[in-house]
C-alpha cells in the first residue's frame, strides 16, 4: 500500500462493501442467465473479485470447493496472458484439473477491468457445466477410467473472448466436444456477461473512489483478514491432531480409501498435513491438489473467523500438503472427474481433528451428498438428454443445535427443485422426503437422510452414481451416534429390484426407477441427554420411530405422551458415565 495513502475507515467500508456487492452481482447474474438446471436452481458455481495482482478480495456466498481454488486459477489465467498481453473485453477461459478446481466440468473464466488503461483488477467466475464429452453423460465417471483423456474436452488458458468478440472457432470446438451444446455455451455466455457486470462496477468503483483509494483498501482488506486469521490461530492450543476417515471405495470390488490428517498448530499459522492417505486411483476419483485444499482452507476458517471476509489473506496462514502420488494429490494424467464426492471427507477430517481442541465449534459429520447424472433419448422432445442430480441430505448436529434437513454442509448449493427436473427432462419425481430413523442419536441429533426417488422415461439410459457413506457412516461426536448407512436402489420393492453400487455405471431402462436414500448425519453428545420433549416431537413429526425413542435416547412413548418413570429408568441405564468418546462410528 502506497505511503501517501491514509485511508478514511467510512470510505474503506464503503468499497469493501462495494466489493462484496460486485462479487454478488455477478453471481445473480450467472443464476438469473444460466441455461441448465445445476447452475439455476442448484446454484454449483462460484464467483470473486480479485486485485491487479490477482490476489482474491472479495467473493459469493458459493462453493468453498471453487473459492479455495481460484486464486490459483486465476494466476495461471494470468500467466499465459500477463499484462501487457490483455486488452478490455478478454475473457480468458480454461478447466486444466492442475490449474483449477481438479475437474473438467468447471470452467474458469476470468476477465481484467481497466480505467483509462490502468489495470483495476479481475472479476471471475466458475460454473460446473453439465457435459464437457468424455465416456459418460456427464463426465464424472469413477468406473472404467484411468486417466482424464477419458473425462472429456481439456482447455488450456484460453481467450474465448478477444476484446469482447467471441471467438468462433473456440466456441465451435467446445460445441463439438459436449452432448449438451445448447446448456455448455448458454452457460459459458452466462458466465461471461456476468463478468462484464463485474468489470462495469469494479470500473465504477475507481472513477467514484479513484484508482490509489482503492487498490489501498483492497490491500487493506486483505491484511487485516490475515491478521485477523492469524489472531484466531494464535488462541488455539499449539500441537499436533491427527484423524482418520474413509471413503467406501472407488468403485464396485475396490477398498476404501483412507483419508489420514495430521493438522499442526504452530503460533499463529496451521499446516494440514495428509501424509498417510491412500494413493491415487486408478478410475476417475481422485482430488488435484487445489481442490484437496479448498476444503482444508475451508475448515479452518469456519473453525476460527466463520463471519470475517475470505479472501486472499485467509490463506495465508495455512499451508496444506498431501504426497505427490496419493488420491488427494494424484500425478496427471489422474482421472479426477467425481472428485466432489471427496470434498466431505477433507473437510470432516480437518473439522475431527481439531474437535478435541475446540469442542463447542465443531459438528459432527454430515450425511453424504448424491451427485448422479444420468444420459439417453428423450422420447418426448426427440432428441439426447443429459440430466445432473444433486441429493443434500442433512448436517451434522452442532454443540447447541440439531443438525439441519435436506442442506448441503460443506459447500452451498441446493436440492434442484421437483418442477425444474420434470418440466426439462424426461424424469418424475416420485418421492423426496425425510428418512426415519436416520438420523445419528445425541443430545443434539443429526439431520435425517433424504430419500429421492427418479423414474426415467427416456431409452438408451446411462446412469453413473457418484454417492458415500454406504460402508462408513457419518461419525457422532462426545457421545453422539453414527448416522444411518445411505444405499442406491433401482426399482425398490419391484420383482427386479436391485442394489446399485455408489460409484457404478450403468444402464437404465424406460420407466426404471432408482431411489437415493441418502446417509443420515451424526449426532452430538449423549442421547440419554436429549431433551424430553425434543424426543417426542421427532416422534411426532415423524422423524423417530416410537421404538427408537426407547432405544435410542430411553425415552417411552405410549399413546402419544411421554411415560416418565419408564423414561427416567431407562435413561439411567443409557446414558454414559465417564467421559464419552470424542468421536462415534
Amino acid at each position: 500500500m502506497p505511503d501517501a495513502i491514509a485511508i478514511n475507515p467510512i470510505t474503506l467500508a464503503v468499497v469493501w462493501g462495494a466489493l462484496q456487492s460486485i462479487a454478488v452481482e455477478i453471481g445473480t447474474t450467472v443464476h438469473k442467465t444460466a441455461y441448465s438446471e445445476q447452475a439455476r436452481e442448484g446454484q454449483d458455481f462460484s464467483v470473486a473479485v480479485f486485485d491487479p495482482q490477482g490476489r482474491m478480495v472479495a467473493q459469493g456466498p458459493y462453493s468453498p470447493g471453487h473459492m479455495g481454488a481460484m486464486s490459483a486459477a486465476v494466476r495461471n489465467a494470468v500467466a499465459v496472458f500477463p499484462l501487457d498481453q490483455l486488452r478490455p473485453g478478454d475473457a480468458i477461459l480454461h478447466n486444466d484439473p492442475l490449474l483449477g478446481s481438479g475437474h473438467l466440468p468447471d470452467f474458469f473464466l476470468t476477465q481484467p477491468a481497466f480505467v483509462n488503461g490502468r489495470l483495476v483488477g479481475f472479476a471471475a467466475n466458475i460454473l460446473h457445466h453439465t457435459d464437457v464429452g468424455g465416456s459418460r453423460p456427464g463426465s464424472q465417471a469413477v468406473e472404467g477410467i484411468s486417466d482424464y483423456f477419458q473425462e472429456g474436452l481439456r482447455i488450456p488458458p484460453t481467450k474465448v473472448w478477444k476484446e469482447a468478440v467471441e471467438q468462433e472457432g473456440i466456441v465451435g470446438i467446445i460445441a463439438a466436444n459436449t452432448r449438451t451444446p445448447d446448456k455448455v455455451l448458454g452457460d459459458l455466455r452466462a458466465q461471461r456477461n456476468a463478468l462484464r457486470v463485474g468489470e462495469l462496477r469494479l470500473m465504477e468503483l475507481v472513477e467514484r473512489h479513484g484508482f490509489e483509494p482503492v487498490l489501498a483498501c483492497m490491500d487493506e482488506v486483505i491484511d487485516r483478514t490475515e491478521h485477523t486469521i492469524r489472531q484466531k490461530i494464535a488462541e488455539l492450543p499449539d500441537g499436533l491432531y491427527q484423524f482418520e476417515d474413509f471413503l467406501d471405495d472407488y468403485g464396485p470390488d475396490t477398498p476404501p480409501l483412507r483419508v489420514f490428517v495430521t493438522v499442526t498448530v504452530a503460533g499463529d499459522s496451521v499446516k494440514v498435513d495428509y501424509s498417510g492417505s491412500s494413493t491415487q486411483t486408478e478410475s476417475g476419483l481422485n482430488s488435484y491438489i487445489n481442490y484437496t485444499r479448498s476444503y482444508s482452507y475451508a475448515a479452518i476458517k469456519c473453525l476460527t473467523d466463520p463471519f470475517g471476509p475470505m479472501n486472499e489473506g485467509a490463506l495465508r496462514p495455512i499451508e496444506v500438503v498431501a504426497p505427490y502420488g496419493s488420491f488427494l494429490n494424484p500425478r496427471p494424467p489422474a482421472g479426477g472427474g467425481p472428485r466432489a464426492i471427496v470434498c466431505y471427507r477433507t473437510f470432516e477430517a480437518v473439522i475431527g481433528a481439531l474437535a478435541p481442541a475446540l469442542p463447542h465449534k465443531v459438528a459432527a459429520a454430515s450425511s453424504h451428498f448424491a451427485n448422479p447424472t444420468f444420459g439417453g433419448f428423450d422420447r418426448k422432445r426427440q432428441r439426447p438428454f443429459v440430466n445432473y442430480e444433486l441429493v443434500l441430505s442433512g448436517t451434522g448436529a452442532r454443540p447447541a443445535k440439531d443438525g439441519c434437513e435436506a442442506m448441503s454442509s460443506a459447500f452451498n448449493a441446493s436440492n434442484i427443485p421437483v418442477e425444474a427436473q420434470e418440466a426439462n427432462h424426461p424424469v418424475i419425481v416420485d418421492r423426496f422426503e425425510l428418512i426415519p430413523d436416520s438420523a445419528g442419536a445425541g443430545k443434539y441429533r443429526g439431520g435425517c437422510g433424504v430419500r429421492r426417488d427418479l423414474r426415467f422415461l427416456a431409452d438408451d439410459g446411462k446412469f453413473t452414481n457418484l454417492s458415500d457413506r454406504q460402508k462408513f457412516a457419518p461419525y457422532g461426536l462426545f457421545g453422539g451416534k453414527p448416522g444411518a448407512l445411505g444405499r442406491t436402489i433401482m426399482n425398490p420393492g419391484a420383482a427386479n429390484e436391485r442394489l446399485v453400487h455408489s460409484k457404478a455405471s450403468t444402464t437404465f431402462e424406460y420407466g426404471d426407477l432408482i431411489s437415493f436414500q441418502q446417509s443420515g448425519a451424526g449426532g452430538y453428545g449423549d442421547p440419554a441427554e436429549r431433551e424430553l420433549a425434543a424426543v417426542l416431537a421427532d416422534v411426532l413429526d415423524g422423524y423417530l420411530s416410537v421404538e427408537k425413542a426407547a432405544s435410542e435416547y430411553g425415552v417411552v412413548i405410549r399413546d402419544g405422551a411421554i411415560d416418565g418413570p419408564a423414561s427416567a429408568a431407562l435413561r439411567q441405564k443409557l446414558r454414559i458415565h465417564g467421559t464419552p468418546p470424542t468421536v462415534s462410528r
